[in-house]
């Protein structure tokens, strides 16, 4: 199949001032090609850029960028924490779910798409690789596709096939992906948190996992588990040795059965070559992977997720250091309401009981403008270094004094203290 490569300086003359432009993110951010619109930015004005996570050298905080590009973030990550925070972005608050259906909602067109792909198989399909979750969605409704084209980029199973016909203008690039690595670990108070997380993990139970820390070390205290599942929107390293020795099997799951589940992955070149061409990865679609009557159906769904600070009633911040947007509201909450309507299945929240400056994360009230992601109605699960409660059932008063014993010692007077004057 012949196909007519040009250079990512000709595909992206095609993005002209005030588009929307889609970014392909994670491990997939197609760097190349960002470099190339980049160096364009005297020839245009206010193009909207859009994506979740980016990893790689995006530079999009550079202020000579300024009147060219607008970053509208739909999960701020820390390629994008500065600009969103600016008057040159911004972001918006949205379930990871939905944004699919907001792409393909009349009043929000997608002019151009930059996406990273494998290279076409000999029925002129490429993959769009470690990341399906929105990208299959922008594919669908972009009015021009520009693709790089990457051999280093794997080709998975799932929702991410994309004929070359669909694609506008095609470029080659071969380049190492970005990696994530968390397998060093990190403190002992991360290390009795994941111990903690783990002993609430039965066999059979279908397992999303975040990425970072906390749910690395949670996946090396499973490997004497049993029958273990994976339905999750992100994928990472620490599943490797659970799925090479039978331990994650997902035999029990009601939905792709024997098959692992997610929409993107971000990891090493370990994981990259793991997922390639593997018939027992599905790399899906946003709006199924995070759909919450999906989830449900699976037995024992285990939601692990994390927060920035949690009240004494319950409210969970996630995504903002008070009015500072630090990422997004993303999957928790799909998850979260999935985990507790699944049989068996737990809603986790898993979080240091201080930040690394010793601030306390429980606190009497949220920081004012601090973002609610996982509200009190559904909160369950809570978790630090301290132990483990459950406060679905439970009263304002027995929450506050649930979370109190959860909390670093230094700080469980004050805490007191602040329980005392809003309950007496």
């Amino acid at each position: 199949m012949h196909i007519n490569y040009i250079t990512a300086e000709q595909a992206v003359k095609i993005i002209k001032s005030g588009d929307r432009v889609f970014i392909h993110g994670s491990a997939a951010t197609p760097i190349h090609l960002l470099k190339a619109l980049q160096v364009r930015h005297q020839d245009v004005k206010q193009v909207e850029l859009v994506s979740i996570t980016t990893l790689g050298d995006v530079d999009f905080d550079n202020p000579q960028y300024s009147k060219s590009f607008y970053v509208n973030s739909l999960f701020v990550s820390a390629a994008t924490r500065k600009v969103a925070n600016s008057l040159d972005g911004d972001y918006v608050p949205i379930f990871l779910s939905q944004i699919p259906q907001l792409f393909k909602s009349a009043n929000w067109t997608i002019n151009v798409a930059m996406i990273h792909v494998s290279p076409p198989d000999e029925h002129g399909y490429c993959s769009l690789g470690t990341s399906v979750d929105i990208a299959r969605a922008a594919v669908d409704v972009a009015q021009y596709i520009i693709a790089q084209v990457n051999p280093k980029m794997p080709r998975t199973h799932g929702d991410g096939f994309i004929h070359v016909s669909k694609i506008n203008a095609m470029i080659w690039h071969e380049a190492d992906l970005p990696e994530l690595n968390y397998a060093d670990g990190g403190s002992k108070a991360i290390t009795d948190i994941a111990v903690n997380v783990a002993s609430l993990i039965e066999d059979g139970a279908t397992l999303q996992m975040g990425i970072g820390s906390i749910p690395d070390l949670v996946l090396k205290n499973l490997a004497h588990h049993k029958n273990l599942g994976i339905h999750t929107e992100m994928l990472s390293d620490g599943v490797i040795p659970l799925i090479e020795s039978g331990v994650i099997n997902n035999s029990e799951k009601k939905l792709n059965i024997g098959r692992s589940v997610t929409a993107f992955m971000a990891g090493t070149r370990r994981l990259y070559d793991f997922v390639d061409d593997n018939p027992a990865i599905r790399v899906m679609d946003i709006s199924y992977v995070n759909d919450t009557s999906i989830i449900r159906q699976n037995p024992k769904v285990i939601a692990i997720n994390s927060g920035i600070e949690i009240d004494l009633t319950g409210q969970v911040c996630a995504d903002s250091i008070g009015t500072y947007q630090y990422s997004g509201i993303g999957g928790q909450m799909d998850f979260m309401r999935g985990a507790s309507l699944s049989v068996g299945g737990k809603a986790i929240i898993a979080l240091p009981s201080v930040t690394s400056k010793g601030v306390s994360r429980i606190v009497p009230f949220l920081n004012q403008g601090a973002g609610v992601v996982t509200t009190r109605g559904h909160v369950q699960w809570i978790v630090t270094e301290y132990g483990i409660t459950n406060l679905f059932g439970k009263s304002l008063k027995q929450r506050a004094k649930e979370l109190i014993k959860l909390a670093h010692p230094d700080h469980r007077e004050a805490l007191d203290a602040a329980y005392y004057e809003r309950f007496h």
